[in-house]
């Protein structure tokens, strides 16, 4: 009996199940991306108060939302990062339909000068809990 064919399927499907559960596990993963923004210094104060009312908010409503952190640079204040955590990529893409996340893009559209957003890997996500 020839078990070539039989190994090589046995083979393949293992191979589809291991990358189904990869794409599962992906599904279930943090989704973590930073966000570096230049905004136009003379509207900063505006966008400062626009972006802490949309970032309490999406933390305080959406499930998804684990942490918004904004931060600006101590040199350069204008330059902006935000360090995003979403419970999966489905939350992060929940979040971007959200009626305030929409507001908030409408509200510091002509702020913001540059977006750069850089999608990452977890490797060590760790917070001392509340």
């Amino acid at each position: 009996m020839n078990l070539k064919p039989f190994l090589i399927g046995a083979s393949l499907l293992a191979a589809i199940a291991g990358c189904a559960a990869a794409a599962a596990q992906d599904a279930r993963s943090p989704y973590v991306q930073v966000a570096e923004i230049e905004i136009d210094p003379a509207q900063l104060d505006a966008y400062k108060a626009a972006v802490a009312e949309h970032a309490e908010t999406a933390v305080r409503i959406e499930p998804g939302v684990e942490a918004l952190y904004v931060v600006s640079d101590r040199d350069n204040p204008a330059h902006i990062t935000v360090f995003e955590i979403y419970a999966s990529a489905e939350a992060y893409k929940a979040h971007l339909e959200a009626p305030h996340f929409k507001k908030y893009k409408e509200v510091t559209e002509k702020m913001v000068r540059s977006l750069t957003l850089i999608k990452t890997v977890p490797i060590a996500l760790a917070a001392k809990p509340n």
